[in-house]
């Protein structure tokens, strides 16, 4: 009976031990987390191109590869701000959509602004008003015209379907 009790004693002792340093861990966890400065999507160009990524994406690993490798693309997003959010992140993003400034995780913007296939590329203006948003992976030579039609508030006058058909670059 001794042994028993006294295995359970240490048993109870190790797991009070182990508590009270998770305790603490997720304290400095949290407040690590509130010390992070705020990602902040807010364009300073005319406009901005926020690309809405998940980890497991491998049309997102495409886009990026493509943005970082395809010349007419980088010139394109020259005169555009690029931001990245990425779905599974809990990180805290300070954005301007509708016109007043907004601060949630990406993962609650993302899901805010609809954006629950990926890529998903959402296209808006300074005052945070959205333009276009495009569900799923474009080809660089279609994205650069995507981006055309934003820049030059083509999206005023024409729809971007019938523009993309203009264009020839469907």
């Amino acid at each position: 009976m001794r042994v028993t009790l006294r295995f359970v004693w240490v048993v109870l002792v190790a797991l009070l031990t182990v508590a009270c340093e998770s305790s603490s861990k997720v304290e400095q966890v949290q407040q690590t987390i509130e010390s992070v400065e705020k990602k902040v999507i807010i364009p300073k160009k005319d406009y901005a191109l926020l690309i809405v990524e998940s980890k497991s994406c491998i049309y997102c690993k495409q886009l990026d590869k493509d943005i970082k490798t395809e010349k007419a693309l980088q010139e394109a997003l020259k005169d555009i701000d690029l931001f990245k959010i990425l779905y599974e992140s809990y990180t805290p993003v300070k954005a301007n959509f509708g016109g007043k400034i907004v601060e949630m995780t990406e993962n609650e913007l993302a899901k805010t602004l609809n954006a629950l296939s990926f890529p998903n590329l959402i296209f808006y203006d300074k005052q945070g008003n959205i333009i276009l948003q495009i569900p799923g992976y474009l080809y660089p030579n279609q994205l650069v015209c995507i981006i055309d039609y934003v820049k030059t508030g083509a999206y005023k006058q024409e729809d971007v379907n019938s523009y993309v058909k203009r264009k020839g670059c469907a």
